[in-house]
């Protein structure tokens, strides 16, 4: 007897990624490749291209390196590749996210020094203009672009000039805003950045991305800590053969090329960035008018996720609220500020302001079948 599949429709993710990806996207997955086909080293040479032409790095000057595995892989093989023994990096920290690399370097025995901003205020570019005139020792400084935490986003090209000036590596973890966020790299003076797949570009998860300055990543070679996460053995690979020196995620990339020309098509950075901010703008209006309060000000506010406060009311649980909201098909983001008891609601993905209100519509149902009348409902 065949099993028979149950017919599904996708929840809507308002979540920072894994995220709600097209049609398209999904059926071009629908096929297998070698990771030796040719058409596969074409995509991946395609592929790595176009990255470099969004973040506005000149391709005689920068490369692209993607790392099989989540964000954090990439983040933890540019960690342990860019920084030699002797080096020092000094983390900007803003939420989890930012702990999240001292957590790494600590791991890998790198000496770090750290400056712990609180999860509700940005990075303050003069303080690290400080921080290097005061230790000279350090040698590398990374940040967190859009810090996911709250949904904060520090300012990277500020923070650049400011590394460049004191001839210091500049490393950024733009997890969530790549692709989302408009940036020029080479403006931003940033050596290294990394992001993943499944974020602002709308691909689904499987591997990592790093755009990293040609200088910087020369540097690398026998720095690695690791021998997986080897940042330059992994391009010296690409580059001689286009081949992964493990075994790449085949389907994860040709789905990824497939955002790509969705991203083109949408009008690039600038259109997708605007799409996101009218998402956040109308989830921002909704939940106000129900009542909720969001963590941050808005003067602080990015675009890409936002943190709500729990509301004082003696029956709201978040458990029951997240899973009322599931089973109406839609998804959102347990909490991580320290402080502060939260929940988020992501704004990127495929989506639109149609969905926003859907969800808003679901979530003011929710609190009725809860019993919960907010000031705002």
């Amino acid at each position: 007897m065949h099993n028979q599949l149950t017919p599904w429709k996708d929840k809507i993710l308002f979540t920072p990624g894994p995220l709600t990806t097209s049609p398209g996207t999904k059926q071009a997955m629908l096929r297998d490749l070698g990771s030796r086909d040719t058409a596969f080293i074409q995509l991946v040479r395609n592929v790595r291209s176009r990255l470099l032409e969004i973040a506005e790095a000149p391709k005689d000057e920068y490369a692209c390196v993607i790392m099989q595995g989540s964000g954090t892989f990439g983040i933890e093989a540019v960690i342990s590749s860019a920084i030699p023994q002797d080096g020092k990096l000094l983390v900007l920290i803003n939420g989890a996210y930012g702990r999240r690399i001292l957590s790494i370097a600590a791991i890998h025995g790198i000496a770090r020094e750290s400056i712990d901003y609180g999860e509700e205020k940005p990075v303050d570019p003069a303080s690290v203009r400080q921080a290097l005139e005061r230790d000279p020792a350090i040698t590398h400084v990374m940040a967190v672009h859009c810090e996911t935490t709250t949904g904060i986003i520090n300012d990277v090209a500020a923070i650049g000039g400011i590394t460049r000036a004191a001839s210091k590596r500049f490393l950024v973890d733009s997890m969530s805003a790549f692709g989302g966020v408009p940036l020029n790299v080479k403006k931003a003076n940033i050596d290294f950045i990394i992001s993943s797949s499944n974020k602002c570009i709308e691909g689904v998860p499987g591997f990592s991305f790093i755009i990293a300055h040609n200088e910087a990543l020369a540097e690398c070679k026998g720095r690695a800590r690791t021998l997986v996460l080897d940042l330059y053995a992994q391009w010296e690979g690409l580059e001689k053969d286009g081949q992964f020196r493990f075994t790449p995620p085949t389907h994860a990339l040709m789905a990824f090329s497939h955002a790509l020309l969705e991203l083109e098509q949408e009008g690039g950075v600038q259109a997708r960035a605007a799409r996101y901010a009218k998402n956040h703008d109308c989830v921002l209006r909704g939940m106000r008018d129900l009542g909720f309060t969001a963590f941050l000000p808005d003067a602080l506010q990015g675009h890409i996720i936002t943190s709500f406060c729990y509301p004082n009311h003696p029956r709201f649980d978040f458990a029951d609220f997240y899973a009322r909201l599931n089973a109406k098909g839609y998804v959102i983001y347990p909490g991580k500020v320290s402080n502060a008891a939260c929940f988020r609601i992501g704004h990127i993905g495929r989506m639109d302001t149609n969905d926003a209100r859907d969800l808003l519509s679901a979530v003011r149902d929710t609190l009725v079948e809860m019993g919960i009348t907010l000031s705002g409902s």
